[in-house]
């Protein structure tokens, strides 16, 4: 199965450690109100600007600029929090924000409306453009996420933020954390979940506002940032006759913080020796998948880019950019480090101790389409879609594969902690297998997981191949659960799922967080060919031989309603809508 591994972006941007002190201010304070001596307390929220003037770039082969205006949200006296949860898939998503009543922390219910879904504030910021004789060129609203690329404004604000890097797309997200550290500024723009604008080259101003409704929630000052605009044409020809062919994905700030909204998203389809990640993808088309989307799993989706803070665009010239941490800063494409496996086997006899388990979950299927799988298969007609099963905790599923010399496969062994983290126990848990295969070349986990086709009386059709998995997390499906860790590990599969001369492995499911494949090739997906036009479900079933232990294991049974239609060659299926979430 091809596997992608989209950045760590979630709407889009990621939050870093990158300092954006030095940022010009253009945007007053909030003025701060008298308050009661115990009156609930939240955050001073102010939207700055990072500069006066910036220069974007119009690609003549493909027109259009992105509104990175390094506009900031800066949260001061208190983190601006927010969590949005439902409470099942019939419920609404609702959000409340976290206020300070004496020092204490309180849940302050928001409008219902605020949010529709978790991806962010939708139409949260103003923008308003004018050409240079002070004719409207340009209006139009962006999406704010809370988690997005940002950065210390003051040196004393706290060294690290503690909330997520972004904000869940999946549409089957439970529970999401969003928000800006005390002393630290969120990103406004809204990345490649926006769409580039038209204007010519030349000089305009730009007028950066926080919508009313959000200046009335938060209490954030009517005033709104101003920048001057250079729009500049630029071919990639001409990049390309003075710094080669491989300039044009960097050939400016913003254009190499667009990623995938210009070019092919990196991606990590293969994981040869070194972890090394092979070279950009072309993005499938979003049908194939769960759409934009943090991490959104192990198939042909549509990548989020790397998304590089403003504040380290302006450090580095376009020639030097490049993606990947260094000390200090990120470049807002984090690939979180691998938990290290034991180095040898462990000693003494197998228990189970009575300690908090994982506790696995499916989610329904979705990204559901007919395909003829990666190549055109004469006569053959197949289902693919994207599945995950998620860890609800409240502990981690730790498992280490372990190889004896010589040996084509590990022996795999789940491990369990108590409160302090300490280990107090393992069991034997199946095997780990080597896949040599174009996009796979790492390590799976057997019967993680197995995927069902059954009939409309919930009788098995068809079944799925594919039951051996490289654990990593992928998606954030849940952050309000217990224990839910907001900075997973093993996030990136070139990190989580070794190498073919690894002698050890470690595959972890933090809690919160669920594990995207997509099903999308023959053998993997469900062959339909034979497959009677009708109404079925997709079972997407977890832990399916019981071998993990949990928490319980009622809950590790998904199904998704579809309907199958049309002509050999030129099958259909209808999806209909799941409860509240109306998402294929």
């Amino acid at each position: 199965m091809t596997r992608t591994r989209t950045i760590r972006l979630r709407r889009p941007l990621l939050a870093g450690t990158t300092t954006v002190a030095a940022m010009a201010v253009t945007a007053g304070l909030v003025a701060a109100a008298a308050e009661p001596a115990k009156a609930a307390t939240g955050p001073k929220l102010s939207l700055i600007a990072a500069t006066t003037s910036i220069t974007l770039t119009s690609w003549k082969e493909e027109p259009g600029v992105y509104l990175d205006l390094g506009t900031y949200l800066t949260a001061e006296r208190t983190p601006l929090e927010l969590k949005v949860t439902r409470k099942s898939y019939k419920d609404p998503v609702t959000i409340t924000q976290t206020v300070y009543e004496g020092g204490k922390a309180k849940a302050k219910v928001l409008p219902k409306g605020t949010v529709k879904d978790f991806s962010g504030l939708r139409d949260f910021t103003e923008i308003t453009i004018t050409d240079k004789a002070g004719k409207k060129a340009l209006g139009r609203s962006e999406d704010f996420c809370p988690n997005n690329a940002s950065g210390r404004v003051r040196p004393d604000a706290p060294a690290t933020s503690k909330y997520p890097e972004s904000c869940p797309t999946n549409p089957f997200t439970l529970g999401s954390v969003w928000g800006v550290e005390k002393g630290w500024a969120a990103n406004t723009y809204a990345g490649s979940y926006t769409k580039p604008v038209m204007l010519a080259a030349g000089t305009y101003t730009a007028k950066v506002g926080v919508a009313k409704k959000y200046r009335d929630l938060f209490g954030i000052a009517d005033k709104p940032a101003t920048v001057k605009v250079t729009v500049q044409e630029r071919s990639y020809e001409d990049e390309q006759d003075v710094t080669g062919p491989a300039s044009r994905s960097s050939a400016s700030g913003e254009h190499a913080a667009h990623g995938a909204a210009h070019q092919a998203p990196t991606t990590h389809k293969g994981h040869g020796p070194g972890h090394a990640p092979t070279p950009a993808q072309a993005a499938a088309p979003v049908t194939s998948g769960a759409g934009p989307s943090y991490n959104a799993g192990h198939g042909p989706l549509k990548a989020a880019p790397p998304a590089l803070p403003w504040a380290l665009k302006k450090q580095q010239s376009a020639r030097s950019m490049r993606v990947g941490d260094t000390s200090g800063q990120t470049d807002g494409s984090r690939k979180a480090p691998a938990l290290q496996p034991l180095s040898k086997r462990p000693a003494g006899k197998p228990s189970v101790p009575a300690v908090p388990k994982p506790d696995l979950r499916s989610l329904p299927a979705y990204g559901i389409v007919v395909s003829d799988g990666e190549k055109d298969i004469p006569g053959k007609d197949y289902l693919a879609f994207s599945a995950n099963v998620w860890n609800a905790g409240p502990a981690q599923l730790v498992v280490d594969g372990f190889r004896s010399p010589g040996k084509a496969k590990m022996d795999a062994y789940q491990y369990f902690y108590d409160a302090k983290g300490e280990q107090v126990g393992y069991t034997p848990t199946g095997t780990m297998e080597w896949d040599p295969r174009p996009g796979h070349v790492h390590w799976h986990f057997t019967d993680f997981a197995s995927y069902r086709l059954l009939k409309a009386d919930k009788k098995e059709a068809v079944r799925s191949g594919k039951e051996a998995f490289c654990l990593a997390n992928t998606d954030a499906i849940d952050y309000t659960v217990k224990n839910a860790n907001w900075h997973p590990f093993n996030t990136d599969l070139s990190t989580a799922c070794g190498t073919e001369n690894s002698v050890s492995v470690r595959e972890v499911l933090d809690v919160g967080s669920g594990d995207t494949y997509s099903q999308d090739l023959p053998g993997q997906s469900f062959d339909i060919t034979n497959v009677p036009n009708g109404t079925y479900y997709i079972q997407v079933l977890a832990n399916p031989e019981k071998r993990l232990k949990e928490t319980s294991v009622d809950n590790n049974s998904a199904l998704r309603k579809i309907v199958l239609g049309g002509k050999p060659g030129k099958r259909t299926v209808t999806v209909p809508a799941h409860d509240l979430v109306n998402s294929n």
